[in-house]
């Protein structure tokens, strides 16, 4: 596939974890991948060396997905310097459990701010600039199916995704656009077990039937799926990604 051909996949929050992941998966399967990140500068440079070196097209981008300026220069950057945008995959996230009567203004602001407007953001750049034809999945949780305690603010967040999913689904149409969510369980990356007691992490990993914690790379094939042509019949649709936990 030449530079000219090569189709451009956008990645946020993909310095680490999950993200990290999708951008490697996506690069494999000849995207040019622009590589999202908001604090982890080091890191979000350290995939890229390793992506080129490995012989892919690889950008890192830092920008705050809850800031509409810095959204609207991370697709122009993006643009630039790989081409327009083919497949947006909205990851960035964060997670702090506590009861809901716990949670500061600043919590619940910062948690709405990454996940609702972060995905409002990039969605409503991307419905000008994504090309005809193009993929977006966004980020979910199979929380919302489970409404456990201590996740209300973390759940109302990923629930107000879900909702901007299913709707933008139907106001692309015409132009050949799907867009869909995945909905991870747990997965053992740094950002869940951080603060987790290894009972803790056996108890949730013995919750799905198939008795084990997600691995980034289950996340990241389904995002793969869905980022390619075989997909193309799926759309508006939230994929639930855990193992049979809900």
């Amino acid at each position: 596939m030449s530079i000219q051909d090569s189709k451009v996949a956008l990645v946020t929050g993909a310095s680490r974890g999950i993200g990290a992941v999708i951008a490697k998966q996506l690069a494999g399967e000849g995207f040019a991948v622009a590589i999202n990140y908001a604090n982890s500068a080091s890191e979000a440079s350290k995939l890229v060396v390793e992506l080129r070196q490995a012989g892919y097209r690889a950008i890192a981008i830092k920008a705050d997905v809850a800031n509409a300026e810095d959204v609207r220069r991370m697709f122009d950057e993006t643009e630039a310097q790989l081409g327009k945008i083919d497949v947006l995959v909205n990851n960035a996230g964060i997670l702090k459990v506590m009861p809901l009567a716990q949670h500061s203004d600043e919590l619940f602001e910062q948690t709405f701010n990454i996940h609702a407007r972060g995905t409002f953001n990039t969605l409503r750049e991307a419905a000008t600039r994504l090309n005809n034809g193009g993929r977006i999945i966004n980020f979910s949780s199979s929380t919302v199916g489970m409404n456990l305690p201590g996740y209300a603010v973390y759940i109302a967040s990923k629930a107000a995704v879900e909702s901007l999913t299913q709707v933008f689904a139907k106001e692309m149409r015409g132009r050949d656009i799907t867009v869909n969510a995945v909905a991870p369980g747990p997965v053992a990356t740094e950002l869940f077990l951080h603060g987790k007691s290894e009972e803790q992490i056996q108890t949730l990993a013995k919750m799905p039937p198939l008795e084990r914690l997600g691995r980034p790379e289950d996340i990241a094939r389904v995002v793969s799926f869905l980022a390619g042509p075989e997909s193309g019949w799926v759309n508006g649709q939230i994929l639930r990604v855990n193992g049979g936990l809900v």
